[in-house]
Formats: C-alpha cells, sequence, structure tokens
C-alpha cells in the first residue's frame, strides 16, 4: 500500500504486517486525521474491513469521493504526488446513543464485571462486590441484559447481603449502595441505550461490498467523547469481543479487520493494575485472530510502556516540545524509532510540517525499518463531512439497520426476581391471614407455639434459598446454567 512521498519516491505500508498493530501520533493539527483516513481507504480497497471511531464528526466523508481543489492541486504539485483515483467508499455508520448511525448495543452481561466496574468507576472492594453479584446472577441463570436487570439485581443483594456474605464472601450495603448510585449517574449520561437487546454480533464488522472492498465501520463517538469512562469500556469490550469470538488464524497475508482507535490514552486513564495487564495481553494475542489494532493518540507516552511495545508500524506526525520536560520526552521517543544515518530524529520530529511525518513500518521479516521522513498521502475520498441528510438515508438504508434498529426485552433477572418478590409477598400474605385466622380461634399463643417448636414460621424458606431452588434452569436455553467468562470478564457464547 502506498502511504506517503519523499522526493518524489512512494513509501509503501506492507499490509500482511498489520496485525503487528501501529501507531499514529503527534500534536493537534499536524495531519493524525488524514493519516488514518488515507489507511483505512488503503486496507478498504484490500479487502480489509475496517473499524475506525470518529471523535469528531468527521469522517463521514468516506462516503464520498474526494474532488481536486486549487489548494490540494497545488500540493501535490509541489511534492510531485500523484493525483488520487478519487471515490467513494462503502461505510457502515454506528452510534452508541442511536443519533448518527445504527444502533450498537451490548448486554450488562455480555460487558462482564471487569469492564463494568471500569464504567461505573469503582473502587477495588466495590469492584469484588460487583464481581460476586455477577457470579450469584451467573450461577442462578439470572441474564443481566440491561440497567433494570442490574438494578433488580443489586437490590435483591441488598436485601440479602448478610446471608449471601456466608456464602460469596462479605457484601456489605454500603458497597452495594454506591454501586447503585454509580449505575444511576452512568443512566444519566445516557448510558441506558447502550444495554438493551439485540446485542452486537461482532461479526457484522468483517464485511465486504459487491466490488470486493471492505466495510469501513465508522462509530460516532462525538456524543459521549466526555464521558471518557463509557468510551474507553466500550473500545475495550469491542477487543475483548474479538479475542474471545474470533478463532486462532496465525498470520495471514492479510488482516481479517483493522480497527483505528482515536484518543486512544482514554483506553488507559485511570485504568487499574488488572486492567492493564488485560489490556496488555489481548493486544499482544489477538493478532494471531488476524485482527490489527492502531492507536492514535497526541503523545505516545500517554500508553503504557508494555502496549507501546506490542505496536510495530509507527506513523508520527510533529510534537511540540516547548519545555525542558517536553524536549525530554521528544528524545525518548526518537531513540525508539530505528535510526537512520545522518537524521537527527528528534529534531525532525519538532520540525515536522503539517501532514508530514516520521514513518517506521515493518518489513517482511518483521523488523523495523530506518525511519524516514515523508509527506502522507492524499484521501480518496471527501475529507469534509458528508451532508447529515444524505448520512441518515445511508443508515436507513443499511439492512444492519433495519437488523438493530428494534430493542426486544427477554425475560431476564428483572421479571425473575420482581416474580420472587410478588411470590414471596403473596405467601406472606397468605401466611398472615392464615395466624391471624388461627390467633382468632386460639388466643393462647398458637403463633408462639409454632415459633418455638417448629410450625409454619419456622419451615419458611429464605428469599435466597427460594431464589436457588426456584430460578436455576429458568431461563437456562438463553445463556446456559453457569456462564463462562473470559479474559475481560465478558461473556463467552456457546
Amino acid at each position: 500500500m502506498n502511504i506517503a512521498i519523499k522526493d518524489g519516491q512512494l513509501l509503501t505500508f506492507d499490509e500482511t504486517m498489520a496485525n503487528r498493530h501501529g501507531l499514529i501520533a503527534g500534536a493537534t493539527g499536524t495531519g493524525k486525521t488524514i493519516t488514518m483516513k488515507l489507511l483505512a481507504e488503503e486496507f478498504s480497497k484490500q479487502g480489509v474491513p475496517v473499524f475506525i471511531t470518529d471523535i469528531k464528526g468527521e469522517l463521514s466523508g468516506f462516503a464520498e469521493p474526494g474532488t481536486l481543489s486549487p489548494k490540494l492541486q497545488d500540493r501535490l504539485e509541489k511534492l510531485g504526488a500523484p493525483v488520487p483515483e478519487f471515490r467513494a467508499f462503502p461505510v457502515q455508520f454506528w452510534d452508541l446513543l442511536k443519533k448518527n448511525g445504527t444502533p450498537l448495543r451490548t448486554t450488562i452481561t455480555e460487558m462482564g464485571p471487569l469492564l463494568m466496574s471500569r464504567l461505573l468507576g469503582l473502587n477495588d472492594t466495590q469492584t469484588g462486590v460487583l464481581y460476586a453479584v455477577f457470579k450469584i446472577a451467573d450461577e442462578n441463570g439470572l441474564a443481566l441484559l440491561d440497567f433494570k436487570d442490574l438494578s433488580e439485581m443489586l437490590k435483591f443483594v441488598y436485601e440479602n447481603s448478610s446471608e449471601l456474605s456466608a456464602l460469596y464472601g462479605n457484601i456489605s450495603k454500603q458497597s452495594v449502595g454506591a454501586i447503585q448510585r454509580s449505575l444511576l449517574v452512568l443512566e444519566q449520561q445516557g448510558a441506558k441505550e447502550f444495554f438493551q437487546e439485540p446485542a452486537l454480533v461482532i461479526t457484522d464488522f468483517l464485511r465486504t461490498d459487491a466490488q470486493g472492498y471492505g466495510i469501513i465501520n465508522v462509530l460516532d463517538v462525538s456524543y459521549i467523547y466526555h464521558s471518557p469512562d463509557l468510551y474507553s469500556a466500550f473500545i475495550l469490550y469491542l477487543l475483548s469481543e474479538l479475542f474471545e469470538q474470533l478463532p486462532e488464524v496465525g498470520d495471514l497475508p492479510l488482516p481479517k479487520i483493522v480497527f483505528f482507535f482515536e484518543e486512544a490514552h482514554l483506553l488507559f486513564k485511570n485504568a487499574s493494575k488488572t486492567l492493564l495487564e488485560k489490556v496488555e495481553q489481548v493486544v499482544k494475542l489477538i493478532r494471531s485472530k488476524g485482527v490489527g489494532v492502531f492507536f492514535v493518540t497526541q503523545n505516545p507516552k500517554d500508553i503504557p510502556d508494555s502496549v507501546l511495545a506490542q505496536l510495530g508500524n509507527r506513523i508520527q506526525h510533529a510534537m511540540r516540545a516547548f519545555t525542558p520536560a517536553e524536549q525530554r520526552i521528544v528524545r525518548s521517543l526518537a531513540d525508539s524509532f530505528r535510526g537512520n544515518e545522518g537524521m537527527n530524529v528528534a529534531e525532525e520530529m519538532m520540525a515536522l510540517q503539517i501532514g508530514e511525518a516520521l514513518i517506521s513500518t515493518l518489513d517482511a521479516k518483521g523488523m523495523p525499518t530506518p525511519v524516514e521522513k515523508a509527506f502522507i498521502l492524499a484521501p480518496a475520498s471527501s475529507m469534509d463531512p458528508m451532508d447529515p441528510q444524505r448520512v441518515q438515508e445511508l443508515i436507513s438504508d443499511s439492512f444492519l439497520h433495519r437488523k438493530y434498529a428494534q430493542t426486544f426485552d427477554s425475560e431476564s433477572a428483572y421479571e425473575i426476581l420482581t416474580k420472587r418478590a410478588e411470590a414471596s409477598a403473596k405467601e406472606k400474605q397468605q401466611s398472615q391471614e392464615t395466624d391471624a385466622k388461627a390467633t382468632s380461634e386460639d388466643k393462647k399463643g398458637s403463633v408462639l407455639f409454632d415459633s418455638i417448636f417448629g410450625g409454619p414460621s419456622r419451615s419458611r424458606e429464605s428469599a435466597v434459598e427460594r431464589m436457588i431452588k426456584n430460578t436455576a434452569g429458568s431461563i437456562g436455553t438463553q445463556v446456559g446454567r453457569a456462564i463462562t467468562r473470559g479474559l475481560f470478564g465478558s461473556l463467552l457464547k456457546k
């Protein structure tokens, strides 16, 4: 794939190395978005599906051909670069909040306790309690599909915390209450829309059009960008789904799909040590599933070194360094490139023009190429956003939109626990009526006699005993009697 030009010579990227992952970095306004856009187009041309996050709502232009403006023509002539073969690309628009794309959803059960704890901003103690809540639900066939399911489950655990603590470890009411409050805050942020059925089928990303071009899946995250926990938890969920669901394929001639994540530093901000270890493990192992991941960020130092070490293909745009501390960071970044004789990489990094980058990719043997300074080529699609009305027309015409547009509500934890509570209340009322009748007939203390010698009051089952006895297998045909979870705690589908 041709990606840049230097002194009239085209620089290529070996697409067979895309599953060794990549980094696109640089200060604001230096050309990261154009680089990301160009690479996405080149993969699409090769028949490789792409998933790309749209932070600013600017990437709808993939669906329209570019044009040769006077400004672009002048730039191409100065660089000696070829005029792009302008064309539109097949695009599938997605949106977590149903505003600018096909609804993209999952269920709380599928998200799992680790990512839900990040989403809710829980501390270690509260995370441990949430794990217990999921385990109780998993072992008793209680599917946590939406917000009301988790809310009802938390209510049940709160009311029976003493008895459950004996089975699952200490479950304090204070921790459960904190989780309930965090869930309420998350609901106010609009995340309720995200946790509904039907849940995303991850293979719906792996599509090509009739001409063999890979579909470019554009996820509009402009509305949730200011809720970084929701953004990061969702991205990590996608990685976990790909990791758990796709089979091992080793090194393929072309990747199955390539992901581009803007503002990648948000994935690691305030992440626990456990979560960071899981991310590092997934990034390391997901390449054997034929998946390439490109992290896009302003400063590579915002990405943990353990993850950064896994990113073999690097495109570095200009870095601003005004203070001694910033200059030390630039020198450190320069040292991470394979050197090129006669080039002071650190100085070049600070002097790059807009659209110019330092490029080092992996060759056919998996070795980094010497760093080169070059200008990124112009994309073939429009650099401007598409008319919103036209975007909505493309969304409505998509068969995936028809698949995911309508929600449904399966019987799950909320319905089952509500029925249990109603049955319990009815049983209690009947018992009270029986006791009242017995008292009216014999005022000599039969209720006290029963309580001492094992009458009706002593024989009643606790709420926990009833749940374990009666709900196991209630929805076993949906998610299984004992749920198996993967690396991130997400649901492993059978």
